[in-house]
């Protein structure tokens, strides 16, 4: 593992850590996880990975700083722990419904508001991996803006999700609401993350860079074991599980041969 200057890991699991993905981790697994019967294990699981990835963060990237991120990790988990300790039957049922879309709506304004403060929480990340010379030029924080705001409507999808099956259909393990579109909201983000940088990169090239179908193609093969859970978990609707595969197998070989 090579070092930098100031002292900064350069390796392997130091680039893994500067990923703004990384400080997000234990809020996509909370609030996945979170549920009638599952909030101890949800909330200790995530404030276990945030406590190893800030460890992670000190002990491995020694230069890196302590970021907004990480910081609303620490507090949130381990307040949410606290209260799960003490709260009675009452709080305790009230947080297995609705912690997931607490935590979801919690990061939401954490993405918004970064943004509002011209301090978008992936731009902490994005100059450990970047020359300081590119940290104020337009493409640079553009970029960072535009992950951000995915990230912030990703996690308010989810939200509503929740609540719309926790609220409405007053079922808070809903296969649709409590799993596939949040998972598919975070996919997308996900994917956006990762394509979105290269697009910026090509254009400051003069090349054509990615298209919008390798944006799309991930979430176009991820209809296929969407359409499998339907119809292992939701029989009633089983022509909309196969619907879901035929559409995810002609989708994808449509956006592969447009790639």
């Amino acid at each position: 593992m090579r070092t930098e200057a100031n002292g900064a890991a350069t390796g392997p699991v130091a680039r893994f850590l500067e990923n703004p993905v990384v400080g997000m981790a234990p809020w996509i697994v909370f609030s996945l996880l979170a549920g009638p019967g599952r909030f101890e294990i949800a909330v200790g699981i995530a404030l276990g990975l945030t406590v190893a990835l800030v460890v992670a963060g000190r002990v491995v990237h020694r230069g890196s700083s302590w970021k907004l991120l990480e910081l609303a990790d620490v507090v949130f988990f381990a307040a949410l722990a606290v209260i799960g300790a003490l709260a009675d039957d009452g709080t305790l049922r009230w947080l297995e419904t609705y912690a997931g879309e607490v935590a979801s709506l919690t990061l939401t304004a954490i993405a918004f508001g970064s943004m509002a403060f011209r301090m978008p929480f992936t731009l902490q990340y994005a100059r450990e991996r970047t020359d300081p010379s590119v940290w104020h030029s337009p493409a640079f924080l553009r970029t960072n803006y535009m992950i951000t705001g995915v990230w912030g409507l990703a996690f308010l999808v989810s939200a509503l999700a929740g609540g719309f099956g926790d609220l409405v259909l007053h079922e808070p393990d809903n296969i649709w609401t409590a799993w596939i579109v949040p998972v598919l909201a975070i996919v997308a983000a996900l994917r956006f993350t990762a394509w979105y940088p290269d697009v910026v990169r090509a254009r400051a090239r003069g090349e054509p860079g990615p298209g919008p179908a390798s944006l799309l193609l991930p979430l176009a093969g991820l209809l296929v074991p969407v359409g499998i859970a339907v119809l292992v978990f939701d029989g009633g609707v089983w022509w909309l599980g196969v619907a879901l595969i035929v559409a995810g197998v002609l989708l994808t070989k449509a956006l592969q041969a447009g790639t």
